[in-house]
């Protein structure tokens, strides 16, 4: 136990398995959420769902990863070989690379962990805008694969997935505004800490979660996620009756099998940072009683640490498990929207609301500010 304890207190042995564990999480939950998907799919159409291969259908998953591997994989003629050919790891790293800056935990005031204790593979101060600017990748990606496979419904795909960003992302930027507004920094262990405190004194109960704090912001930036993912109902750059399979029409095999990984890593990203943002992350009512109270010792060591790190980390991925599942449950009730209503929608309804939420919270600050003798 002294060993284990010494090499956990080695900023290397930390780093790596931080990495470790970032590449672990999403390159598992992947699979996972292919095979989620695939249950909820079948539930709300009154189907089983796969329950032949392994128990409950686990192992349908090896299944699918060996048929991708061993399809045939070509290269159409007259393609832009190098563009082709880096357009599946562009609409995938995005999605990973930005997880590796989400806090997903707190241990106990572990300074090795980063500042304050809080989990996550890189934390930087400006989290927040970093990842913005990492997931907007994504959408060259697909515009790249579009344009590179030589295929006109390919191209259809890539110019509406290049439209639909220029749309949803500018809704997005502004939802973002007013939370920093609200918040005051980009660092994402901070506007998680400012979550931690109760909404009213006399109700530690009630947390105050940005999502009950600023909820039109919540809803703004939850609807530029369904876009920002490419998840249905905004699915229209690969709207299979109409484009054929749009960007990924000439992709085969494992090229194929990297768009589909980078559309549930983007998607259990973008739900990691809605839980951080509006969710309050890894917290909920009365961690901080518990933190102070929760102790227990091994072999000489208090390891209340290493207890508050598990729990907080199960609170997280209990939440982002929740939005996944609203995501998948958007995705197989609603109809995809047509491409003029994607578009008006963005440009006529949700930017000029965003606008609106901006002005709104500036006024409202400014009345605390002059209410109350401070700001935010």
């Amino acid at each position: 136990m002294d060993l284990v304890l010494s090499l956990l207190k080695n900023p290397w042995v930390i780093m790596g398995i931080k990495i470790a564990v970032g590449l672990g999480l999403v390159m598992g939950m992947v699979p996972m959420m292919v095979w989620m998907e695939r249950k909820v799919s079948a539930r709300f159409q009154l189907r089983r769902g796969p329950n032949r291969v392994g128990p409950f259908g686990l192992f349908q998953l090896l299944a699918d990863a060996l048929k991708l591997a061993f399809k045939e994989d070509f290269l159409p003629r007259n393609t832009d070989r190098i563009v082709f050919l880096a357009a599946p790891i562009m609409a995938f790293l995005p999605g990973v690379l930005s997880f590796a800056l989400i806090p997903i935990g707190v241990a106990g005031g572990n300074e090795l962990l980063g500042p304050g204790g809080v989990m996550a593979v890189s934390y930087i101060s400006m989290g927040l805008l970093v990842i913005m600017a990492v997931s907007s990748v994504a959408a060259y990606g697909i515009a790249f694969a579009g344009w590179a496979s030589n295929n006109q419904y390919s191209l259809l795909g890539g110019i509406r997935s290049s439209a639909q960003l220029i749309s949803y992302e500018i809704v997005m930027g502004m939802a973002v505004v007013a939370l920093l507004m609200m918040t005051g920094t980009l660092n994402l262990g901070e506007i998680v800490q400012q979550q931690t405190v109760p909404l009213f004194g006399d109700f530690p109960l009630i947390p105050s979660w940005n999502i009950i704090r600023q909820p039109l912001t919540f809803i703004l930036f939850l609807v530029a996620a369904f876009a920002e993912t490419n998840r249905a109902p905004f699915d229209l750059p690969e709207a299979e009756q109409e484009l054929v399979g749009g960007y990924h029409t000439e992709y085969t095999g494992m090229r194929y099998a990297w768009f589909m990984n980078g559309e549930y890593a983007a998607m259990f990203t973008m739900c990691a940072l809605l839980t951080t943002l509006f969710l309050g992350g890894w917290s909920f009512p009365g961690l901080n009683w518990l933190s102070d109270h929760l102790h227990l010792t091994v072999a000489g060591h208090d390891i209340q640490w290493m207890l508050v790190g598990l729990i907080t980390f199960g609170a997280f991925f209990t939440k982002v498990a929740l939005l996944v599942f609203f995501f998948m449950w958007v995705r197989w009730t609603l109809p995809r929207f047509r491409w003029d209503q994607l578009m008006k929608l963005g440009w006529n309804v949700l930017i000029p609301l965003a606008l609106a939420n901006i002005i709104g919270t500036a006024l409202f600050l400014e009345y605390v500010a002059s209410r109350f003798g401070f700001g935010g």
